[in-house]
Formats: structure tokens, C-alpha cells, sequence
């Protein structure tokens, strides 16, 4: 269970994401769900992600997603 904070928080980097991914949130939730970066990296990790910036973080999860596999 999280946080209301770490579901606004997800919910800000769904959206950037989306807008760099071209996708629709829908899809990037999916993809962050999918392959447990939303539960294993964001959730866990917020502590230390919400103080960074939004290009660094757009970018640090998106090299993730494609170590995982994810074509973004």
C-alpha cells in the first residue's frame, strides 16, 4: 500500500513519461506495472526520487524500462 504522496508522485511521473514515451498513461502504467518498476523502484524509492528533477527522473526510469526490456 502507498502513500497518497507516492501516488500523486506516481501519478506526475506516469504522465511526464507519457508525454516522452508518446503513450497514453494508461499504457505507461501498464508497462511501469508490468515489469514492477512502479512497486520495486518508484514506491521503494521515493524517499530519494521526489527530491529530483523531473528530466532526470523521466530519464533514469526510462534507461530502466529499457534494461528491462521495455522498447520506450
Amino acid at each position: 500500500m502507498c502513500t497518497k504522496k507516492e501516488l500523486q508522485f506516481s501519478i506526475f511521473l506516469i504522465y511526464n513519461l507519457a508525454e516522452k514515451w508518446q503513450k497514453k498513461p494508461a499504457d505507461v502504467y501498464k508497462i511501469l506495472n508490468e515489469t514492477h518498476i512502479l512497486d520495486d523502484y518508484i514506491f521503494v524509492c521515493y524517499d530519494t526520487l521526489h527530491t529530483l528533477g523531473t528530466e532526470y527522473l523521466v530519464e533514469d526510469i526510462t534507461e530502466y524500462a529499457r534494461e528491462k526490456g521495455v522498447a520506450v
